[in-house]
């Protein structure tokens, strides 16, 4: 088969993003200069990029903070209409203590702000498919396991 015989692929855009959390369990929300809502720290994958190594440099350059993340938490793929296909990547990134907390900056000028907020509290800050995203990682990390969404929620059994 040539290349142009090969039938189309998808050609996602790849995103990857951490839950952070306080001593209270409440979620770490960050609040972009260029969105309508908060969301949680993280960003796109580079060309050759991980998604694991991309979370990494999203918080180091959206928080200043040099961490190293945990277990993947969800896959969630999440098409955009003016965006195309999207497969997003949710890392736990553990607890922030106090004096992680004030070493929170924001060093290149894409967050304005950052909060703790509990979990029924997310969809008064999030879109909808995003508070799901963040339920469904959530139930997962409590369960030790990794989950595969679409749209935010568990694919519906066929």
């Amino acid at each position: 088969m040539t290349a142009n015989e090969m039938p189309p692929m998808a050609t996602p855009r790849v995103a990857a993003g951490a839950l952070f959390f306080d001593d209270e369990g409440r979620v770490l929300l960050v609040r972009p200069t260029y969105k309508q809502h908060w969301d949680i720290p993280g960003g796109y994958v580079e060309p050759g990029e991980s998604p694991r190594s991309a979370c990494v440099r999203e918080i180091r350059e959206e928080l200043g903070l040099v961490i190293e993340v945990g277990p993947l938490l969800a896959v969630d793929w999440a098409p955009a209409p003016n965006e195309g296909d999207k497969i997003l990547f949710v890392f736990d990134a553990g607890s922030l203590d106090g004096s992680d907390q004030r070493r929170i900056t924001f060093p290149d000028g894409e967050l304005s702000h950052w909060r703790f907020i509990h979990d029924e509290e997310l969809s008064l800050h999030c879109p909808a498919r995003l508070v799901r995203r963040i339920h469904e990682a959530l139930k997962a990390r409590q369960e030790s396991k990794s989950a595969y969404l679409e749209h935010g929620s568990p694919p519906i059994e066929q």
